[in-house]
């Protein structure tokens, strides 16, 4: 009454229904407009129906009003003879650099301002219909069976018997050949194939098969022979014969079906050998290692192949095109255009398979701190014992560093040391650090889920037996450690006072350390999150190391170095490239290990932050250590059962968060998701339930008794 009447905008829909004019197929703009109003009504909105209610009642509308679908079916054609789609069949989805970082820059920069597509091109037009960066949800989240009806009932076939249309098709089929061609040749695709792919590499051999493929769509079986003819040397399509046979050819498009289907069908055999190539590669990346450039052209070539093999389908006319094969490959445009400069889609495709080789190398490492029988369980906390005593030296070590004046860089610096060496001589004497276990032993897990190498669900009752395996493990070497710790700092620093005469914290300065491990009156629980990224962190580099030095021949190119060859006896070179090449990840993790928690409360005092680790087993050194200096009659029970507790909660916070770390990043490398299988919680609880002895120690079996 007081304001203006908001004007309703006619529906679109019931426009067209009740108009009698037909879309001109020559007016490509007004087909554009069409097919944008038409999908924007398919499009969800606030307060209509979802997207598959919208697209079934468009579809059942269609069926009943000629009108529309008449006009839908011309703004359709208009698009697909005015517009080029060999960039869509050969372009979109498809990584377009030769180099990983290459295109990581390309998409950065094309993320801030949109590369310019010529309204010629058919990807222009699907970027204007489906312009909104998530019209690809709403795509997928409508049923593919919707998809197929809504196709069949446009009554639109993809008639490559048109000649301008077979000319894109086979354009792009040609140029997805010499690139994939040309990627086999590849030094790292070509040199990591299987034996009997080097002799006859089926990159470059489909590339064969593709031109006889083409010339047998463009002339036909029985003048296939004379057009091979006319293109050669002296007798090309350029000479009044060349001509001649070739439009005498061109003439009979329909002859040949028989013979073309059957080189389709060699192709697809070719591409699958292809395909496993490219699997056995990535297989034996756990024995050769893998590279980043590496796993980048592996990417590009299984996406060229997969492209190839849908224009294929459609070269193929005696079974028709498959309409549900159609659906999946709009989606998947929608999709990639949609996404094309998404940095997060790349890099989780790019590097997975490289994450995944790291991964594997800790994998298999952690395959030896998983406890199974009694035998395992002792000799895990023997393990871990020794371990102990070491974390007892290197406790000692750092505390006489503090009594050292010097400036605080060389603290830290002589701190880092002081861990690294503690950490390797921890791995060299094969004995066991708790907190080192879970960057390893969640790689294993994930290895339960794995489902790379078959199409098999994983067993989800063996991975919970895997569980309580990792968790009594994981106590074990916990236990261990801290029954040395604790009593070993204290022997240490009694054994220090009675050499020295005096001890080496107390007063003010032992009370401090005590309240450094308290939980609550410190920030140690927050540090001993620190403290899991950084084993997290140093368990990525080790693995990565290891596979780097895999990858490269190290081992090798040491023993064949000629310098090396020259100066050292061979069998000493010899055990020395193994020793590098078997250990040199493990050392390289375990010295930057050594530097993260070293170095950390450095950068906390340069940059004014709250910023420190806390590691339980040099926490309870540290506690012990002060009990000692403070004596016991001076403190409160329950002060010193809290700082206990602590450090406790300490050691959980350890291995909660590097556990979890690395179990998302080996689980995401295998293209798991642990959504995927919300039954596992309700299997491991029940497990727990009936069997809770099992996640604290192993059972008893009757051969062990």
């Amino acid at each position: 009454m007081f304001g203006r009447r908001k004007k309703v905008r006619p529906d679109f829909i019931e426009t067209v229904s009740t108009s009698s004019t037909v879309l001109p197929i020559t007016d490509t703009a007004a087909g554009q407009d069409f097919l944008v109003s038409f999908f924007s009504a398919v499009r969800p909105a606030k307060g209509h129906r979802d997207a598959a209610a919208n697209l079934r009642r468009l579809t059942t509308l269609l069926q009943e009003t000629p009108i529309l679908l008449s006009n839908l079916q011309h703004a359709v054609l208009s698009q697909l003879i005015r517009t080029d789609l060999s960039s869509a069949l050969t372009e979109s989805g498809i990584p377009l650099a030769r180099g990983f970082w290459q295109e990581f820059f390309g998409r950065l920069r094309h993320k801030v301002l949109p590369a310019l597509r010529d309204e010629n091109d058919f990807l222009y037009v699907l970027n204007r219909i489906f312009f909104r960066k998530t019209d690809y949800r709403w795509v997928e989240t409508i049923p593919r069976a919707d998809w197929i009806s809504f196709f069949e009932s446009l009554g639109l076939a993809l008639h490559i018997d048109d000649r301008r249309i077979l000319a894109q098709l086979l354009q792009s089929i040609r140029t997805l050949t010499f690139q994939i061609a040309q990627l086999g040749l590849e030094k790292e695709i070509l040199l990591y194939l299987p034996e009997k792919d080097q002799e006859q590499n089926p990159f470059v051999q489909q590339s064969y098969l593709v031109r006889q493929l083409e010339l047998e769509v463009m002339y036909g079986e029985r003048d296939a022979a004379s057009a091979r003819t006319a293109n050669e040397p002296g007798r090309g399509a350029d000479t009044e014969e060349g001509r001649t046979i070739i439009s005498q050819a061109v003439r009979m498009p329909g002859e040949g079906q028989t013979r073309i289907n059957r080189q389709v069908q060699l192709l697809d055999e070719l591409i699958v050998r292809c395909q496993d190539a490219i699997i056995f590669i990535r297989d034996n990346h756990s024995k050769h290692g893998a590279s980043l450039h590496q796993t980048y052209m592996l990417l590009l070539l299984a996406n060229r192949l997969e492209r190839m093999s849908i224009l294929l389908d459609v070269v193929d006319r005696d079974d028709g095109l498959d309409t549900g094969k159609f659906v999946d490959f709009f989606r998947m445009l929608v999709r990639n255009e949609n996404r094309k400069n998404s940095l997060r889609e790349f890099l989780s495709q790019s590097i997975a398979y490289l994450a995944y080789q790291i991964a594997e190398h800790k994998g298999a490492k952690g395959n030896k701190y998983i406890t199974s029988t009694w035998a395992d369980y002792r000799a895990m906390v023997s393990s871990a014992m020794g371990g102990g005593a070491w974390v007892c030296l290197m406790v000692l070590i750092k505390n006489l560093l503090i009594r050292t004046h010097m400036a605080i860089f060389w603290h830290g610096f002589a701190y880092s040391v002081n861990y690294s060496v503690g950490f390797i001589l921890i791995e060299e004497t094969h004995t066991t650090l708790a907190t080192k276990q879970p960057a390893f032993t969640a790689s294993a897990v994930a290895s339960s889920l794995d489902t790379r190498k078959g199409s098999n669900q994983p067993n989800l009752y063996n991975l919970a037996v895997t569980v309580a395996k990792v968790s009594r493990s994981q106590i074990a070497s916990f236990a261990g450690n801290l029954l040395i710790v604790f009593p070993g700092m204290w022997l240490l620093a009694w054994g220090y006072d009675e050499v020295s005469g005096r001890k080496l914290v107390s007063g003010a300065a032992a009370l401090q350390m005590l309240k450094d491990q308290h939980p609550w009156q410190s920030l140690s629980l927050l540090y001993a999150c620190n403290t899991g990224v950084f084993l997290f962190l140093s368990g990525i580099i080790a693995g990565y190391v290891q596979n780097k030095i895999q990858f490269g021949n190290i081992g090798r190119r040491l023993e064949r170095h000629p310098i090396l060859r020259a100066s050292i006896p061979a069998e000493r070179l010899r055990r020395m490239a193994g020793y590098i090449e078997h250990h040199a990840g493990s050392l390289i993790g375990n010295i930057c290990l050594g530097f993260f928690l070293g170095m950390a409360g450095f950068f906390g005092e340069i940059f004014g932050i709250h910023f420190d680790i806390r590691h339980i087993t040099i926490s309870a050194g540290n506690t012990s250590l002060a009990v000692y200096g403070y004596g016991f009659k001076n403190l409160n029970p329950w002060y010193l059962a809290t700082v206990v507790g602590g450090v406790l909660g300490i050691g959980f916070l350890n291995f909660l968060v590097s556990f979890s770390l690395a179990f998302v990043v080996a689980a995401r490398s295998r293209g798991v998701r642990v959504r995927e299988y919300p039954e596992f919680l309700g299997i491991l609880w029940r497990y727990f339930r009936s069997s809770p002895l099992d996640f604290i120690r192993p059972r008893r079996r009757p051969s062990e008794e």
